[in-house]
């Protein structure tokens, strides 16, 4: 089907797509298959290294508590950062420049630092200006960062969405009267919400993996940090980072999964129904009484 950035392919594009698809799934097959023989020539095949991974030790001992904390930190993250991202991209669009102007920098300075920088700034901070327990620094450390960089990031596919409605939802808004802030909480974030969340959505697939930083270079047990000790103890490297790599494929393979449906769920509730505001819920908004948003027993 053809649109406005993608035509449909012709026989001779067609049949090009086709070979070159071809062409690379034999190459991927030849370096997989180069890869295991290299591998069975090391011994790494071999069943004592692989057989830990049906014990109950290796996984209650070492990469359960790990992936525990790893989904802690990645979900405490998210929860601070998810509102804090939303309420900066709203600063940004504010008509008043001290609240646009500082917003717009907070966003920028941290969205231009690596988040393993924030992290290891966070850590010295906590380790020289506060009374956290030693043990508890490394998680604090590793939220820090990830809130102050995907809420920037955040902040920005926030704004990027709103921006991204018709100018004539809000035009509309203010011609029955609603204010500024009536209109962005009722009509403007409930709408982009469902063009956001495919963005938002990687960007917590981000925060799921940036997790791992914290696990190398500030010793929080996460799980790649809990797989270093497994491997040490059962000398099987290479298996222990093969089974921690499909444990990320899954979480994020399911994050997104459920980001799919909710995505799906929010588009089919929120197709127009032709509803026409009433003179009564118009006077109700603007008196504060719905708290922004219309109930749907007092539509016209």
């Amino acid at each position: 089907m053809s649109s406005v950035l993608y035509d449909t392919p012709g026989p001779r594009a067609r049949t090009r797509n086709v070979v070159l698809s071809v062409v690379f799934f034999v190459l991927l097959g030849l370096v997989l298959w180069w890869a295991a023989i290299k591998l069975d020539d090391k011994g790494q095949w071999a069943w004592a290294l692989w057989k830990p991974f049906t014990t109950s030790e290796a996984w209650t001992t070492y990469l359960l508590p790990g992936l525990g904390n790893t989904l802690k930190a990645a979900a405490l993250s998210m929860v601070i950062a998810l509102p804090l991202g939303a309420i900066l991209g709203i600063a940004r669009l504010s008509d008043h420049r001290w609240v646009r102007i500082p917003a717009g920098v907070v966003v920028e300075f941290f969205r231009a630092i690596p988040v393993l920088l924030l992290m290891l700034f966070a850590g010295e901070f906590y380790v020289r200006s506060t009374d956290i327990p030693s043990d508890s620094r490394p998680m604090y450390a590793v939220i820090t960062g990830l809130v102050l960089y995907n809420a920037s990031v955040l902040a920005e596919v926030v704004r990027a969405g709103i921006l991204s409605l018709p100018k004539g939802q809000t035009e509309a808004a203010y011609a029955i009267g609603l204010r500024k802030g009536q209109t962005m909480a009722g009509i403007l974030l409930p709408q982009a919400v469902t063009v956001m969340l495919p963005a938002i959505v990687s960007q917590l697939v981000v925060i799921v993996k940036d997790t791992a930083l914290g696990g190398v270079m500030l010793q929080f047990t996460d799980l790649l940090n809990a797989r270093s000790t497994l491997a040490a103890n059962y000398a099987n490297v290479i298996q222990s980072f093969a089974v921690v790599a499909v444990l990320y494929i899954v979480l994020n393979f399911l994050l997104t999964s459920f980001a799919s449906w909710l995505e799906g769920r929010l588009r089919r509730s929120t197709r127009g129904t032709g509803a026409v505001l009433g003179a009564g819920t118009v006077e109700d908004l603007n008196a504060g009484e719905v708290g922004g948003s219309v109930p749907a027993g007092k539509t016209g």
